[in-house]
């Protein structure tokens, strides 16, 4: 194999496979990457085979083979390399090892045989969804913080996909919060037979978060701007973005029916400023102790007002008084610290929504729509009360 590509982008596709690549020293060659070229392209490949990624970029190709290069290393000499040096980059693989020459920098690193590298699976069928990258890792950032690590319930260490004919949920919950994200699909981002057959015979997937935490990785630094194709078979979930593949297997199980604990209606909600409200929470956090955190809410309809508070033993105590926007009866409330603010920071509108049933009844935080004035429909974050 010898070839000539732009250092850039393949840079761009190491920094991206590195994280795939398993940790394992059992099984040496997971460790590595797998260089091929294929019909005149460069394809570089990764898995620790419960994640497979493949990227393709263009290339010189002067002759075809392939190898398996460690990742840690040709992640450290492609990193180190001086960013004013030559663009391209030429890769060269003799007999079991890869001679790398950029400009003046060259290294030559040991490889082992590409025949012994896992298959990574293919699919076999169309896609299902066709949708903007960006709001698909939008909805993935705003729920991946409530995934559970309880691995004695391994179906909560993944995210809950429901498919209907509208479009799909994605849903997140560790026991103490729930999110969930709502993403509309039109004929557009459907290829509709296929997606209208599928969903006849399931219609409730589990994918695994680490899956995710890369698809939203590799979006940020490459594809933010395209579309992204979902297929989904035999119990694996394929993604299909501006010349990568991502493949994953999918979590056996039962999620929690998690839309029964989301409550119908609330009694009292209070608006206002996210940043204002962000900024009394962190300040009460500081005055927290313990692993529960405990900051503490009074509503006062009649005043309008809302007095954050915590108090430790160790550290002192904090009070914090605003005038906020009160419908619905007086309050008071106990959260988690940690769990409201990152609550709240999965939010993206100035202006939020706190919604409250009772001191022992889940709460929610929505995002307020300002044109409309209306609360937002498409995600919701439930956190669980600490009982006074």
């Amino acid at each position: 194999m010898k070839l000539i590509c732009t250092r850039e982008k393949f840079k761009k596709a190491i920094f991206n496979l590195e994280r795939v690549v398993s940790k394992q020293n059992t099984l040496p060659i997971l460790n590595n990457i797998l260089f091929e070229t294929e019909k005149g392209i460069f394809k570089l490949s990764a898995t620790n085979l419960e994640i497979g990624v493949i990227i393709k970029i263009s290339a010189k190709i002067e002759k075809e083979g392939k190898i398996t290069i460690p990742a840690k290393l040709i992640g450290n000499f492609i990193a180190n390399l001086p960013s004013l040096g030559e663009n391209n980059i030429t890769l060269e693989a003799v007999d079991q090892s890869l001679k790398i020459k950029s400009g003046y920098f060259k290294a030559t690193i040991k490889g082992l045989p590409a025949d012994d590298f896992p298959l990574i699976p293919q699919k076999t069928s169309d896609f299902l969804i066709n949708i903007p990258s960006f709001i698909f890792k939008k909805a993935i950032t705003k729920i991946i913080t409530c995934v559970g690590y309880n691995e004695t319930r391994q179906e909560l260490t993944g995210v809950n996909m429901i498919l209907n004919p509208q479009g799909f949920f994605l849903a997140a919950t560790d026991s103490f919060r729930l999110a969930e994200s709502q993403l509309k699909l039109n004929n557009e981002n459907i290829n509709k037979e296929a997606y209208e057959m599928f969903i006849k015979s399931k219609n409730n997937i589990i994918i695994p978060s680490a899956t995710l935490l890369e698809l939203s990785r590799i979006i940020q630094n490459e594809a933010e701007e395209g579309a992204i194709k979902i297929t989904i078979e035999n119990s694996q979930i394929f993604f299909d973005l501006e010349g990568i593949k991502i493949v994953s297997r999918l979590i056996n199980g039962k999620y929690p029916e998690y839309k029964n604990i989301i409550p119908k209606e609330f009694k009292t909600t209070i608006q206002g400023e996210k940043e204002l409200i962000q900024g009394v929470v962190k300040m009460a956090s500081v005055f927290t102790s313990g692993r529960s955190g405990e900051v503490g809410i009074k509503i006062n309809s009649d005043e309008k007002k809302v007095v954050f508070e915590a108090r430790s033993v160790e550290i002192g105590e904090n009070s914090s008084e605003l005038k906020l926007e009160i419908t619905g009866p007086s309050q008071e409330i106990i959260f988690n610290s940690k769990y409201l603010l990152e609550g709240l920071n999965t939010l993206n509108t100035p202006r939020i929504a706190l919604l409250i049933n009772s001191g022992s009844s889940p709460a929610a935080l929505k995002e307020v729509n300002m044109e409309k004035e209306t609360l937002g429909e498409d995600y919701i974050y439930i956190i669980m009360p600490i009982k006074n």
